[in-house]
């Protein structure tokens, strides 16, 4: 959905060819601390990122505070057995990160089924109607389902999940012909933000090359920990897959 509102026009322009990077860390990893996610989101500052991504109201909170003046598409992951939907999958998370101030509501937009027994896309309906000045961060795995966010409201689409649902299990590296389609297709509908399986500079360079509005990196930035598991999985002649430790499920229940 492209928006006419002045406030959220100046926002996506805020953001056009630049470097999103995604701070995030969990309690069970080896990088963490409790000022962590802030020193990423400081390195990412000096660095001249025009925004973030971040993970839990906690975690938006403390970057918010810290640093104030970059926008912070925000997200909450809560992990259940019986799905792989957890990018903020229910209203219940999407009202935790607004209240914690987050400027762009980031949301698992594909045809999954959630643990509540609905289609993950079917969520974003209800938060373009409670939350009508909040741009939508469309997560999704394919180019229908990024249509089908254009059509609900969402003013962003980023093929996120691409590598992260059943259909795209086994997929490691970016598609650019996907992603480049997906541009052309998203004209004049939404803007495509490339999300995931980028790990170099001139990866970034590609997407904004076949026609995305900016890119947002994580792992190959903010995450040694999962860098150094990809260099050890190769000189071990691929006796592991560092992704499914990247793809692990972690305890976060909203309390």
């Amino acid at each position: 959905m492209i928006t006419t509102d002045p406030k959220k026009k100046a926002l996506l322009d805020s953001l056009k060819g630049g470097l999103i990077v995604s701070c995030q860390t969990q309690k069970d990893e080896p990088i963490y601390t409790e000022d962590m996610v802030v020193k990423m989101a400081e390195c990412a500052k000096w660095a001249g990122a025009v925004g973030l991504r971040l993970n839990s109201p906690e975690q938006i909170r403390k970057v918010k505070k810290a640093i104030p003046d970059l926008p912070v598409i925000g997200l909450y992951k809560v992990w259940h057995d019986d799905t792989d939907v957890f990018i903020t999958p229910t209203m219940k998370e999407v009202d935790a990160i607004v209240e914690a101030g987050c400027d762009i509501i980031a949301l698992d937009c594909t045809a999954q089924i959630t643990h509540e027994g609905t289609q993950a896309w079917d969520l974003i309906k209800e938060v373009r109607v409670k939350y009508p000045d909040h741009l939508i961060f469309a997560d999704v795995s394919n180019i229908e389902e990024a249509k089908r966010a254009s059509d609900n409201g969402a003013e962003i689409v980023a093929p996120t999940l691409y590598g992260y649902t059943k259909e795209t299990a086994n997929i490691e590296g970016a598609d650019y012909r996907m992603v480049a389609e997906m541009c052309r297709q998203m004209e004049g509908k939404a803007v495509v933000i490339m999300e995931g399986h980028l790990y170099t500079p001139e990866d970034a360079m590609k997407c904004i090359f076949v026609g995305c509005h900016a890119v947002v990196v994580g792992s190959a930035i903010t995450r040694p920990h999962y860098v150094a598991k990809r260099f050890v999985d190769a000189l071990s002649g691929y006796r592991d897959d560092w992704r499914k430790a990247e793809k692990a499920k972690h305890t976060n229940e909203l309390k």
